[in-house]
């Protein structure tokens, strides 16, 4: 999913406008997915295999209907036994591997605790790169949302973060994340910023002629 030309403008007033109260500066990205989890497929096709081989291990009488099929006129020497259940972890592997491939079948299959995981240390990247201490009071915050994911995370900078516990933040995460359950980010997103802002505004408000440090813009990656 790609956000609009419409969407951008949205988000980007709504930041601009939040700012406008405060000296905190507000970042906001979204990105359609956070990680490939390519190692999860990886790990599912392992356990495919182990499971091939529990299942052989307990009804080994299929190892020998398997190579009667191929060959009828002989009896399956111990050997060719190894052969029939490598033959078939390889293939159980492949066949998994080749499913994962679709990547919404690789998201279904991810557990949440590692999609959470891998959203937060996207998120930390992108806030270490582009907003950690890039302002003169250490006021800056990232409003991140992992669209394939449907998570999102805030992190602040040290400045607001001594002064505003993560807690704070409650009703700016379920805005966002209720706008990519209806579908419409861009507006969850807003929402999410104007609460932000709000909170900003109450412990850093403005004082003086505005600078803007960081870019209002919304980032899409």
């Amino acid at each position: 999913m790609r956000l609009s030309d419409t969407d951008h403008d949205r988000v980007t007033a709504a930041v601009t406008q939040a700012e406008t109260a405060t000296t905190g500066e507000i970042v906001t990205i979204v990105a359609r997915q956070s990680d490939a989890y390519h190692d999860v497929s990886m790990h599912w096709g392992v356990l495919a295999m182990l499971l091939t081989l529990a299942l052989l291990a307990y009804h080994p009488v299929a190892a020998d209907h398997i190579y009667a099929r191929v060959n009828p006129w002989q009896a399956a020497p111990q050997g060719a036994l190894y052969v029939v259940a490598l033959v078939l972890v390889t293939l159980v592997f492949l066949a998994v591997r080749l499913v994962l491939a679709w990547t919404p079948a690789r998201l279904a299959l991810t557990p949440g605790a590692t999609k959470a995981r891998r959203v937060r240390r996207r998120a930390l990247l992108l806030f270490r790169a582009g907003a950690e201490k890039r302002t003169k009071g250490s006021t800056g915050v990232l409003l991140y949302l992992s669209l394939a994911e449907h998570r999102a995370e805030i992190i602040a900078d040290d400045a607001i973060h001594s002064r505003v516990p993560n807690e704070t933040w409650g009703a700016a995460m379920s805005a966002v994340l209720a706008g990519v359950r209806d579908d419409r980010p861009a507006d969850g997103m807003a929402d999410a910023v104007a609460q932000i802002g709000a909170v900003l505004a109450e412990h850093f408000p403005r004082t003086g002629a505005p600078v803007n440090e960081l870019p209002d813009r919304l980032i899409e990656l």
